[in-house]
């Protein structure tokens, strides 16, 4: 009885060890788990929202539709993991790829029927930088196109 008692004990402190040990090792990262379910769900309210004043903006001689068509595009062509997009208030949040869970929001806004300012922020000045050259790279710009950091 005692054995059994003793294994029992043995047991359950192994299984609480491996348990501890994995929810530990899944939280480590640039993204918690759970703004990792939030981004998988949609629902994340990072992606560059709260650095967002410090994005780095571009205009754009480009409609508003084929701008936001055109970045997705560029996004996914480059590896990036876009977690939530809704065209309709002009959000792309994206991790900058597969393995690296950093948020990068691009925001597009509309001047007017031909021109969209696109603008890339990122609590990381890598990411925001890295996608930012990525996107603006693909983009021909106007003459007075504006770049502000």
């Amino acid at each position: 009885m005692i054995k059994y008692r003793l294994k029992i004990q043995f047991t359950q402190i192994i299984l609480f060890t491996i348990l501890y040990f994995l929810i530990s090792t899944a939280s480590i990262g640039c993204a918690t788990v759970k703004e990792a379910a939030l981004g998988i769900a949609g629902l994340s309210q990072k992606g560059g929202d709260e650095s967002r004043k410090d994005a780095l903006s571009k205009e754009f001689n480009l409609d508003y539709h084929s701008a936001y068509e055109k970045v997705k595009k560029i996004l996914l062509k480059t590896g990036s993991y876009i977690y939530a997009q809704d065209p309709k208030t002009g959000r792309i949040a994206i991790y900058v790829s597969d393995n690296d869970t950093t948020p990068v929001g691009i925001f597009f806004t509309k001047m007017n029927l031909a021109n969209t300012i696109i603008e890339v922020s990122s609590e990381s000045t890598y990411a925001k930088e890295l996608i930012a050259g990525r996107i603006f790279s693909f983009f021909q710009e106007r003459p007075n196109a504006q770049t502000q950091k």
